[in-house]
């Protein structure tokens, strides 16, 4: 039972951060329950990928992602709005904030001590590693969320229309 309340939270603040980005773009009020269905389960399912299934975060995000993808054009269609009103919000709790901010301030420790070589490696290493994880989830979060539109081209057109969809 430890397990569940674990995913439940994880969700919840992960469904809180979405409503919270979402409101900044000021969607339909319709759009917000959308928004944080997405959030949670993209959320939660990169937090079971990495810690059940020992995936890195960066291909976790690449699912997660895709999750949000497929699953914005049938609530966006419910919702009556574009998909990317619903599924952006609901990528932004997924940007690693932490290793962004550590690799800003590797930059800046590198900076800093550039007069010692030992620091200056150390922190340009840092900068290095935290940078990549930071581009590649970032990356991977992008095509996640867009490939189920190349894929299912026809699909994601007609989803803000209220036609019969093919």
């Amino acid at each position: 039972m430890n397990i569940l309340l674990e995913f439940f939270v994880d969700g919840l603040f992960a469904a809180i951060a979405g409503i919270g980005f979402g409101a900044i773009s000021n969607p339909p009020r319709r759009a917000f329950l959308y928004i944080a269905i997405l959030a949670a389960g993209g959320h939660m399912l990169r937090h079971l990928l990495m810690n059940y299934f020992a995936m890195d975060i960066a291909f976790s995000s690449l699912f997660a992602g895709m999750l949000i993808g497929l699953l914005s054009m049938p609530l966006a269609y419910r919702a009556a709005t574009p998909s990317t009103v619903i599924y952006i919000p609901a990528l932004l709790p997924m940007i690693p904030g932490k290793f962004a901010y550590n690799t800003l301030f590797s930059i800046m420790m590198f900076l800093r001590t550039s007069h010692d070589p030992h620091l200056a490696d150390l922190y340009l290493t840092k900068f290095m590693s935290n940078g990549l994880i930071t581009f590649s989830v970032i990356f991977f979060l992008t095509i996640g969320s867009t490939l189920p539109v190349f894929i299912l081209p026809k699909q994601a057109y007609q989803m803000t229309r209220k036609n019969k969809v093919l």
